[in-house]
């Protein structure tokens, strides 16, 4: 099966399928922390997502990895994408407006621009597809989302709240319910308000990458069950 796991550096969901015997590339504009770049697609998402004519009768998605070996595929047969949410995500909703209850409109606009690139995926041809973002914020209107999830359903020692947009395939089950747990993120309105040693990362702009990665638990739970 052909795979593809939009806006992934970490490569964990692709390296979850690839132990699994599927064909599965990541693609992001950051080169890959996962360590296969012989998996990676650098670029944008958008312009391998669809089939594109190269005769009459023959639709075709081509692509190359990081390390040179090039690729032609008649579509994929199944897309899990992770799309930034630093702009959709209702944490971030406060930010929209000032004290006074005045329209960030920049960041509004980006907001929009976030929701153009959702759409573009969420209406890909491809016939199986599972998109997971945050919570997001109302203003920008996203479809309603299939289920959510937690780290803790699947192994993982942590709670952080994922919604999943799912198309063509089935609810993701729990594997390994663990009962105690940690918030992920250290924020002041979780049990760990004040200890944030306590929880997995940092609310901090800096370790916006280690939030965003698929937790292993996850990824491989999506490779049992849609693989």
């Amino acid at each position: 099966m052909y795979v593809l796991v939009a806006c992934e550096e970490s490569q964990r969901v692709c390296t979850a399928f690839r132990e699994k015997g599927h064909e599965a590339f990541s693609c992001d504009i950051q080169s890959p922390s996962g360590g296969h770049p012989e998996w990676h697609i650098m670029g944008d998402v958008l312009n391998i997502l669809n089939p594109v004519r190269q005769a009459p009768d023959i639709f075709d998605i081509e692509f190359e990895t990081m390390t040179g070996e090039e690729y032609a595929i008649s579509q994929w047969d199944l897309i899990i994408a992770h799309p930034p949410c630093t702009y959709l995500s209702n944490a971030g909703a406060c930010r929209l407006y000032s004290r006074k209850g005045q329209l960030d409109r920049e960041r509004y606009k980006k907001g929009m621009l976030a929701k153009i690139f959702f759409m573009n995926i969420w209406y890909s041809a491809c016939s199986k597809l599972c998109i997971e973002n945050p919570i997001p914020s109302t203003v920008f209107d996203l479809p309603k989302y299939s289920q959510t999830i937690q780290p803790y359903e699947y192994g993982e020692p942590y709670s952080k709240r994922t919604c999943l947009w799912i198309r063509g395939l089935p609810l993701l089950k729990p594997t390994n319910i663990v009962s105690e747990y940690l918030p992920y993120v250290s924020c002041r309105t979780s049990a760990n308000k004040g200890r944030p040693e306590k929880a997995g990362v940092s609310r901090k702009g800096g370790a916006a990458k280690a939030r965003s990665k698929t937790f292993w638990g996850i990824a491989r739970a999506m490779a049992e069950q849609w693989g």
